[in-house]
Parts: structure tokens; C-alpha cells; sequence
């Protein structure tokens, strides 16, 4: 099995605001494990409020690239536990290399991922649709330039609650909100009713990941569901949310790909929590290993690569939030544009 290393500058197609702050671009690396004529892609974008640094994470590949490269073609859940001995210090690099080798895999066996976990894509999730934070006319102006069948709004502002209204006002579609941790524990109780009101579906990460004493009132008291994005990281956080949360938003880089993905979904269903499906702002290698995930969950926010101006990659693609497969194998990723770096 080779190793090669490609990276990207991703441009936003606006700049894209959240309570974490602002961005236009972010920098991203795209791992290729090939074997017998068969290439497979995996993701990490840089987030530097996860505190994860490309080069860090290109160094820490390197280091143990000769390593990966010596492993056996075995089935993926072996080879992620091998994967993971090398690279649990670093979620999003584990992510990467988990992903690419389902992808790997799925080629050499001739079967989508989906597939080869015996699943239904028929019957799948709508993707919602970000409107990041700018002035109301911009929010109004982002849902009218892309109509969509569900959208889901970045709050953590100091006029959220206007924001909600302007939008309602404009827009009959089924509405969700993300305070990416940036309300207080009245904040959250107060808003969930009017949000209500709104016929908003969830709220999503509404308090700081650290504060499960204070969401656990949040949980009694909410009018909406309550879903955990920064709360819930690892298969080892999703028992943390019972009683605290309603549903999980399981994000790839976070957990370190898409084994142990799999195994919150198991968790989650086991303790009758709902599941949601996210992404960072990424290339069509990351929302299509993704994607293969979609029959099992409830809620999914695919929109990632549609953020961006320069897509390196294609796969599955959205229309009109239907997440449409190619007919190819493993995630159905293919790099169209490298930057090789090694």
C-alpha cells in the first residue's frame, strides 16, 4: 500500500461566520492509500478552534507514513484498530486515514461502502443548508440565492431572536438553529420557547461542551430538542449525553472516521438518542464518505463542499438536499485537481 499527501487551500465561497469567528479559506489535506491499481481518499481540514494545524498534521503523517504503507489489506474495523495505536493523538488525521481506507476497500471489494454494510440508500435524509451569521438582509438574500428544502441557521449573536424572525417571516421551509456554544443557560431556556413558537425543528449545541451541569436544566426545561455537536466528540462522550441531550451531531473528523461513526450510531440507538450527521467546511472526499452513513441516522447537514469555490474532488453531490451517488464504489470519492506534496 502506497501513501501520498495532497493539500489544499479551500476558498469559501463567502466568508463564512459562526460564533467561533470568520473564515474565507481554510487549508485542508487529502490522504491517497492506493493499492493494485485501486486509490482511496480520505479528510482533514484545518480547524484551528479544534486546535488542529495542517502542517502539525502533515508532519504527524509523515512520521508514520513507511508504517502505514507496510500494513496489510484486512478488513477496515481490524485496520482501524491498528491505525489507532499510531494516531490517537490526533482525531482528524485518524479520520483521514479511516476514511481513505474504507474507500480503498470498498474499491478493491466492488462495492460501495453502503453496500458492503448492507444498507438502503433509498430512504435517506434531506441535507439541510447553512446560513452562516451576517446581517439579516444577507441571511434573507443567502436563502433566496439558494433555495433549499431545509435550512439550518448559526446563531450566538447578540440579536439571535430577531435574526429568527426575519427568517421565519421569509421563509415557510422547515427551519434549524446551531448556537455553536454561544448561549448562557437562560439564554437557552428563553429562546427554546420562542424558537418553538417559530416551528424551529432542534437547537444544536447550545451551551459550551464543558457545562453538562448546567444542560442538564437546559434539558428539563427546553420547549425544543437539544442536540450535541462540541459535547459529543467520541464514541466514549455519546452515554455522557443521556439525560443531557436529545440526539447527537456526529461529525467524521471529530470521532476519527468512519468506524468508529458507526459505533455511535450503535450507542446513540441503544440509548434512544437521535442522530445527526455534520461536516466542516470540506471537499466532496469528506461529504462522500459521509454520505454512506445516511440511512442510519435522523438528520444530516452534508453542505460542506458547497461552501466552497474550488472543490478539488467529486463524489456524491446534493440536489435539492437528495444526496445523489455516483456509480462508483468504496465512498465514491475521486480527486480531480492534486496538489502533491509527497
Amino acid at each position: 500500500m502506497k501513501l501520498a499527501i495532497h493539500s489544499f487551500i479551500l476558498h469559501t465561497r463567502k466568508v463564512f461566520t459562526t460564533s467561533h469567528g470568520s473564515a474565507h479559506f481554510r487549508r485542508c489535506m487529502i490522504i491517497e492509500l492506493s493499492h493494485q491499481g485501486y486509490s482511496g481518499y480520505g479528510e482533514a481540514t484545518e480547524i484551528l478552534y479544534y486546535g488542529k494545524d495542517l502542517d502539525r498534521m502533515i508532519a504527524l503523517v509523515k512520521s508514520h507514513q513507511t508504517w502505514v504503507e507496510l500494513l496489510n489489506i484486512i478488513d477496515p474495523v481490524s485496520q482501524y484498530q491498528l491505525l489507532l495505536e499510531k494516531f490517537h493523538s490526533d482525531r482528524f488525521v485518524l479520520c483521514a486515514l479511516d476514511m481513505a481506507y474504507h474507500d480503498l476497500y470498498g474499491k478493491m471489494m466492488g462495492k460501495p461502502c453502503w453496500q458492503l454494510w448492507n444498507l438502503n440508500i433509498d430512504h435517506s435524509p434531506l441535507s439541510s443548508l447553512t446560513v452562516g451569521i451576517q446581517s439579516i438582509p444577507e441571511m434573507l438574500t443567502h436563502i433566496d440565492e439558494n433555495p433549499w428544502p431545509i435550512y439550518k441557521v448559526k446563531l450566538g449573536t447578540h440579536n439571535d431572536m430577531e435574526i429568527m424572525k426575519a427568517i421565519r417571516a421569509h421563509t415557510d421551509k422547515p427551519l434549524r438553529v446551531d448556537a455553536n456554544a454561544g448561549w448562557s443557560l437562560a439564554q437557552s431556556i428563553e429562546y427554546s420557547s420562542i424558537l418553538k413558537e417559530l416551528q424551529v425543528d432542534y437547537i444544536e449545541q447550545p451551551l459550551a461542551m464543558e457545562d453538562f451541569d448546567q444542560m442538564k436544566e437546559v434539558f428539563i426545561r427546553s420547549a425544543l430538542p437539544l442536540i450535541a455537536d462540541e459535547s459529543c466528540h467520541i464514541p466514549e462522550d455519546v452515554e455522557k449525553c443521556i439525560d443531557h441531550f436529545h440526539g447527537i451531531n456526529i461529525k467524521l473528523m471529530k470521532c476519527g472516521g468512519l468506524t468508529p461513526a458507526l459505533e455511535m450510531i450503535s450507542l446513540a440507538r441503544k440509548y434512544n438518542l437521535k442522530i445527526m450527521i455534520g461536516c466542516m467546511t470540506e471537499t466532496s472526499i469528506g461529504i462522500s464518505a459521509l454520505a454512506q452513513l445516511l440511512p442510519l441516522v435522523d438528520y444530516a447537514d452534508l453542505d460542506g463542499s458547497l461552501l466552497i469555490s474550488n472543490d478539488p474532488a467529486r463524489g456524491v453531490f446534493l440536489d435539492y438536499g437528495k444526496a445523489i451517488y455516483p456509480n462508483t464504489n468504496g465512498t465514491g470519492a475521486e480527486l480531480i485537481n492534486s496538489h502533491l506534496i509527497q
